[in-house]
């Protein structure tokens, strides 16, 4: 008599031949293809395929060679084969690359700089719009810092659905709305990590860093902040601090505000609700400016998905399109809203994903704190009008350094002339 666990196992065998090649099952081991028509049934562990070349009331011929191998168990699909390999050897490499890069950055280490200032107080984050609860977060990073040496850093990332203003029109705003602390916030397009503002900050002789930021990113800050130390920029102390919680279900106009609750307004043309989320230092008038500017720079009229532009407050339909894979592919370009950092990503968790950077720096990030890269015409010098590729390792900003170069391009010249044919 088979054995149970043997009967399991040939089960199981001819269901896995069955879903690859897209059959349904009747419940007593025959198969029907998409069309309803009956093509194999279960026999001893594997399927049987009864093929077209039948006549109907006479006895089904022999299978061909072609259609044993095509449903033999132990024959596998090239395309998804060759995929499954290259996904695994990128994640080798990249892992390898990581263990290369972090071996070389302990024993190089940052340069060695002289350090003649004490601890400078920074907060780096997007204020994609900024309202009334970043104006919390800047106060609270000018009452933490030392002599009021502090610096505001937004990010540089643009894109339609959750980052809807370019840096330069960001700050310009910024400075309107917190005039108090106005010369504090930096438009620099060489910041686009927060690793970038450690090192700037670690080059410009500070013997200590003290990081701001709300409750919910404390963690990742001390976690990327902490490893890189030593390695990428040397402190004595890398200090990070809460701004406090935030709450977006309260209807206080500063603990209950963020930029996500303000897109959202704006795209559903709520301009009442996002009132109520700029500071007072804005009168009507260039309220609805920003507003404009926001639903503008959305291009709200292509339509919109909540969980796109404001996941936090449709984490269901964010979380289905992950498990459904329509979003953040293996292999895919992506970056963290919260630091800025640009990876590949080399491993899907449940609600999680690990990403390597070009400079083989290993981060990992909720899927509602990251988004595509959307970085345009990388291979180009200008990323748009008057705006110039800044990308570290991409061809556009090699193209720039290299025109930056007096005689570069006059010697490649002169070298491909002579050249041997």
């Amino acid at each position: 008599m088979k054995s149970f666990f043997k009967f399991l196992s040939e089960a199981s065998t001819a269901v896995q031949q069955a879903q690859r090649m897209g059959l349904k099952g009747d419940g007593h081991g025959g198969w029907y293809d998409k069309d309803g028509e009956f093509v194999a049934k279960t026999e001893k562990g594997t399927l049987k395929f009864y093929n077209k070349r039948q006549s109907i009331g006479k006895q089904d011929p022999p299978q061909t060679e072609a259609e044993k191998n095509y449903s033999s168990p132990n024959i596998q699909d090239p395309a998804i084969t060759q995929k499954q390999g290259d996904l695994q050897q990128m994640a080798a490499q990249q892992q390898a690359a990581q263990q290369q890069a972090d071996q070389e950055a302990q024993q190089e280490g940052p340069p060695p700089v002289e350090k003649t200032k004490g601890t400078l107080t920074v907060a780096f984050g997007r204020f994609n719009p900024p309202t009334t609860g970043h104006e919390k977060l800047l106060n609270t990073v000018a009452s933490s810092s030392d002599d009021g040496d502090y610096v505001i850093v937004p990010s540089r990332t643009q894109d339609k659905k959750k980052n809807p203003l370019d840096a330069d029109t960001k700050v310009s705003v910024m400075r309107q709305m917190f005039p108090q602390h106005s010369e504090k916030i930096v438009n620099d397009p060489a910041n686009r990590t927060i690793f970038d503002v450690l090192k700037k900050a670690h080059m410009d002789g500070y013997e200590n860093v003290r990081i701001i930021g709300g409750a919910d990113r404390v963690k990742e800050f001390e976690k990327l902040a902490g490893n890189y130390n030593g390695k990428l920029y040397q402190f004595g102390n890398v200090e990070v601090r809460s701004a406090g919680e935030r709450d977006p279900d309260s209807e206080d106009n500063v603990t209950g505000m963020s930029a996500s609750k303000q897109r959202k307004a704006a795209a559903e043309g709520d301009f009442k609700t996002f009132a109520q989320g700029v500071p007072s230092t804005m009168n009507q008038k260039q309220a609805k400016e920003l507003y404009d500017m926001i639903r503008t720079g959305m291009n709200i009229k292509e339509g919109w998905n909540l969980w796109e532009i404001a996941p936090k407050f449709d984490w269901k339909n964010l979380r289905e399109n992950y498990v459904a894979e329509r979003i953040f592919q293996i292999g895919q370009l992506v970056e963290n809203l919260n630091t800025g950092l640009v990876g590949r990503i080399i491993r899907r968790g449940t609600n999680y994903l690990i990403c390597v950077t070009e400079d083989n720096i290993m981060f990992k990030s909720w899927i509602k704190d990251m988004m595509e890269y959307t970085e345009v015409r990388m291979d180009s010098k200008k990323r748009g009008p008057n705006k110039p590729n800044t990308l570290i390792g991409t061809d556009g900003y090699r193209k720039n350094v290299e025109d930056m170069t007096p005689g570069y391009r006059w010697g490649i010249q002169f070298i491909n002339k002579y050249r041997k044919k």
